[in-house]
């Protein structure tokens, strides 16, 4: 799909300062949330049970968590997966040193009063400590792949790309940190996974603007680095629209017809990729103007050694 009949002429970098100082209030606003408000972990890291039961038709939550309201087990997290019938249950550890098979079975006495033909189709356990263990993981994971990308993009371009690469990383998945503790919406593993999935989606977009720009040095003699770098954004900007927008397509049909089970996961690569298109302009690549790349950086290294002067 084609919007330009030529490629524009939109000078990024010029508003490089002003998009410095809108993403320096998300990082900011989103660090405080964190740390403020904190992060509403699901059971996958605080533990707890996790049921998945299945009615004969059709059933309204808010009787399901009515009828568990009045039990012990008030406080569930009720939430259809898949179908209207198929519901997931969340429960928090009772404390009671309860055996699983008792919960199990004190559950589904509840729930059986006024539907006695459903079946319980799994029942898991997941203890607080596997859950740090989970959050402490994925933590690690995210560092890892961070160092991983540094290391690749110095390699493939330069230092001052791999610099600018990395931090317009971390500004997106801070802003995805961020919207999850504003909203309080609930953090799992899923959301944890999309949070990777955000930095693996941005770094391909960044990668896509650098290797416009090497092009651009190498065969430019006169322009000056913004002048080159706004022509990459410029040469590149209908595929990333055509890129951001097909995806989130894809993502919206996710969070809307998907389901309770995939919402997080879609929220968060959906906020991933709006803030990864814009960091891949007005950070990735205006970092690395001001870290002052240059065209003698990506001209390959001159060769040292004695002229043959044989014919």
């Amino acid at each position: 799909m084609r919007y330009f009949s030529r490629a524009p002429k939109i000078d990024w970098m010029s508003r490089r300062r002003a998009m410095f100082a809108i993403s320096t209030v998300l990082i900011v606003g989103s660090l405080a949330a964190v740390l403020l408000k904190g992060l509403n972990f699901g059971i996958d890291f605080t533990g707890g049970y996790l049921v998945e039961v299945r009615y004969p038709e059709a059933v309204d939550l808010s009787e399901v968590r009515a009828s568990l309201d009045d039990s012990e087990f008030s406080g569930a997290q009720v939430q259809y997966f898949g179908t209207r019938s198929d519901v997931l249950i969340r429960l928090a550890p009772s404390g009671k040193g309860a055996q699983d098979n008792e919960v199990r079975n004190d559950l589904l006495g509840v729930l059986s009063q006024n539907a006695p033909d459903l079946e319980v189709r799994s029942f898991a356990f997941v203890s607080s400590q596997v859950g740090d263990e989970l959050a402490v993981d994925g933590s690690l994971a995210m560092i890892v792949a961070l160092i991983l990308i540094l290391i690749y993009v110095s390699f493939r371009f330069e230092w001052k790309f791999s610099l600018g690469a990395v931090l317009a990383l971390v500004h997106d998945a801070v802003v995805v940190l961020g919207y999850f503790a504003i909203t309080g919406t609930e953090f799992d593993l899923t959301v944890l996974a999309a949070v990777l999935a955000v930095i693996g989606y941005s770094l391909n977009d960044s990668i896509v603007v650098f290797d416009r720009v090497r092009e651009n040095f190498i065969a430019s003699r006169t322009e000056t680095s913004a002048e080159v770098i706004n022509n990459a954004v410029n040469q590149t900007l209908a595929r990333t629209i055509n890129t951001g927008l097909t995806t989130i397509v894809v993502l919206t049909a996710l969070l809307l017809l998907g389901g309770e089970t995939i919402r997080g996961f879609a929220t968060a690569l959906i906020v991933g990729i709006v803030a990864g298109t814009y960091s891949s302009v007005f950070v990735a690549s205006a970092l690395t103007l001001m870290l002052g790349v240059s065209r003698e950086d990506l001209l390959p290294p001159e060769q040292k050694g004695e002229i043959d002067d044989m014919p």
